[in-house]
């Protein structure tokens, strides 16, 4: 068993908590790609990448898209309580590990920062290649917007409160 001090330095030393120790051939992530396509399809079914929808949520008009969060958290929510009870492994074998995380005031900005962002453009991060993907070329703003947001955060990462 690890302990706690051991847990921690591993943690220090890792980028990401979850990420993967073993290594694969490069087209493994084929099947990531598919899983994303057919994610895709479903967004733009779904009219989940909608501007029209997305609008409509943000001036209180449709229940729709409230419906399709709500879904998604409950289906996470119950999605982590199975595997936690069960101790679920990845399709490697690895266990999946979760830890407690404390709140912080920089996720009340950051979300706010998210929100306004997605009510300007009609898109946060999951549909935007599906809005690629479905010919909204216009999108492609929003894209390298998002790129540069991610590099900024990357640049400052260690200079903010976390």
């Amino acid at each position: 068993m690890e302990s706690q001090q051991s847990k921690e330095i591993r943690h220090l030393d890792a980028t990401c908590t979850n990420e993967s120790q073993l290594s694969h051939p490069w087209w493994y992530n084929f099947k990531y790609m598919i899983v994303g396509i057919l994610f895709g399809v479903v967004f733009v079914k779904a009219e989940i990448i909608s501007w029209f929808r997305i609008q409509e949520m943000f001036h209180l008009q449709s229940f729709f898209m409230y419906g399709v969060i709500g879904t998604a958290v409950v289906v996470g929510a119950l999605s982590v309580l199975i595997i936690k009870r069960f101790k679920i492994k990845t399709i490697s074998g690895e266990p999946i590990e979760f830890e407690n995380k404390t709140f912080s005031k920089g996720q009340i900005f950051g979300g706010l920062i998210f929100g306004i962002g997605w009510a300007i453009t009609g898109a946060c991060p999951g549909p935007l290649f599906a809005q690629i993907g479905s010919g909204f070329l216009a999108v492609g703003v929003t894209f390298l917007s998002a790129l540069a947001g991610t590099w900024v955060y990357g640049y400052f990462r260690d200079k903010l409160p976390h």
